[in-house]
C-alpha cells in the first residue's frame, strides 16, 4: 500500500516534517470504531489508539481523528497496532451538528476533494435538504457534485434537473442509474489516483450501491427501499474509506435525515446568490425584506422570479447559523477555561512534590 494511492501529496508531506524525528510514520484513518481507528499505512492496515497526550489536550471533537484524516503514528506492524500521536492539518472538513440536544460537532469526513451529494429521483427528493447539503459542502472546502440517483425509476428526469438548476448555480449535476450504468462514467472521472470523493445523502438514495458500482465489486452491504414512500434503511452504519483499484478513494457515509448545520456563514452567499443578489438592489441597506418600500426581494417573490420557499429557506438557515454560532462561542470559551484550569492544577501538584 503506497501513500500516493491513499491521497498523500506534497502539502501533507510538508506538514509531516513536524514528526520526522519522532520515529513516526504517516497513516490515513479509514474507519472509526469506539475509541479505536483503522489506520492505512505503508506497513498495512493497523488498529490505532490515540495517545494520552492527544486526549489530554483535546478541547472538542475536532481534536480527535476522523475518517479521512492523515495522522502521525507509531507503527507496530508485527502486532497489527499503532499509536496516534497527532493529526495533520485538514485541507477540508465536512461537519454537521451531532444529533440530539447538545451542541456538539460531528465530523463526517475530512481531506475530501469532491463531495457527491446523492439525491434519489423518487418520493424522497427534497430541494430544501439539498440546499443544506450544498451549503455544508461549500463550507467544507470540497467541491460539490450533485448526483441524482435511480434515474431509471423516473419518468421525467429533465424536470428534476431543471429544479436543481434553480438552487445549484454552476454545480455539476448528473442523473445516474446503478441499474443501467447510465451516468457512472461521468462520476468515475472524478475518482482518479490520489483523489478522495465522499458520498453523502439520506438513507435509501443508493450511496452504497453507487460505491459498489464504482468500486467494481460488492464491497458494501445494500438494502432495498420501501416502495410505498421510497425511504430506505441505514444500510451503512459507519463511515468507511475505500481505496479503488484505479487509485481513487471513496468515503461512504451513513444516511443523514437530521442535517443541522454546524457552520456555513461564509458559504451562505455562495449557495444563495440569487437571494442576496436581489437583496443588494433594495432601496435601504438595512432592509428586512418585510414591508419596506423598494424591497427587491419581495418584488421578485411577487413576480415569481424568486420562489417564496427558497427565500424562507435562506432566512431559516441564517437564523440557524446565528443560533449555533452563539452557542459554540460560549462552549469554546468554557472548554478553554477548563483546559487551562486543568493544566494549572497539574503544575500546582508538581510544585508541591
Amino acid at each position: 500500500m503506497n501513500l500516493k494511492s491513499l491521497g498523500w501529496n506534497q502539502t501533507f508531506e510538508e506538514s509531516f516534517k513536524t514528526y520526522e524525528n519522532q520515529n513516526l510514520v504517516p497513516g490515513r484513518i479509514s474507519v472509526e470504531h469506539k475509541g479505536l481507528y483503522s489506520v492505512l499505512t505503508e506497513q498495512g492496515e493497523l488498529l490505532g489508539e490515540i495517545t494520552g497526550k492527544v486526549r489530554f489536550y483535546a478541547t472538542g471533537r475536532h481534536d480527535f481523528p476522523a475518517v479521512g484524516d492523515w495522522v502521525a503514528v507509531q507503527a507496530i506492524p508485527q502486532e497489527g497496532k499503532a499509536y496516534v500521536h497527532g493529526i495533520l492539518p485538514r485541507k477540508s472538513k465536512f461537519s454537521r451538528k451531532a444529533a440530539g440536544l447538545t451542541t456538539d460537532e460531528q465530523i463526517v469526513a475530512t481531506n475530501v476533494d469532491t463531495v457527491f451529494l446523492v439525491n434519489a429521483l423518487n418520493q424522497d427528493f427534497n430541494l430544501r435538504r439539498l440546499e443544506r447539503y450544498l451549503l455544508m459542502a461549500w463550507e467544507s472546502g470540497a467541491t460539490p457534485v450533485i448526483v441524482l440517483s435511480k434515474a431509471d425509476l423516473c419518468e421525467d428526469v429533465q424536470k428534476f434537473l431543471d429544479e436543481v438548476e434553480t438552487i445549484a448555480f454552476g454545480v455539476p449535476t448528473f442523473a445516474v442509474s446503478a441499474e443501467t450504468g447510465s451516468g457512472l462514467d461521468e462520476l468515475a472521472a472524478y475518482i482518479t489516483e490520489g483523489e478522495t470523493v465522499a458520498l453523502l445523502g439520506s438513507s435509501g438514495v443508493g450511496k452504497s450501491t453507487l460505491a459498489n458500482k464504482l468500486f467494481g465489486s460488492e464491497v458494501l452491504k445494500t438494502n432495498v427501499i420501501r416502495e410505498e414512500d421510497g425511504k430506505g434503511k441505514h444500510t451503512t452504519t459507519h463511515r468507511e474509506l475505500l481505496v479503488l483499484d484505479s487509485g481513487g478513494i471513496l468515503i461512504d457515509t451513513p444516511g443523514m435525515r437530521e442535517l443541522q448545520l454546524w457552520e456555513g456563514d461564509s458559504s451562505l452567499s455562495q449557495s444563495f446568490q440569487d437571494v442576496e443578489g436581489y437583496a443588494e438592489l433594495c432601496r435601504f441597506r438595512d432592509c428586512t425584506h418585510q414591508n419596506e418600500p423598494g424591497c427587491k426581494v419581495q418584488e421578485a417573490i411577487e413576480t415569481g422570479e424568486l420562489k417564496e420557499d427558497r427565500y424562507n429557506s435562506y432566512v431559516k438557515l441564517q437564523r440557524e447559523l446565528a443560533y449555533f454560532a452563539r452557542k459554540e462561542d460560549q462552549k469554546l470559551a468554557n472548554a478553554e477555561r477548563a483546559k487551562w484550569k486543568k493544566i494549572a492544577g497539574d503544575r500546582t501538584r508538581v510544585h508541591r512534590k
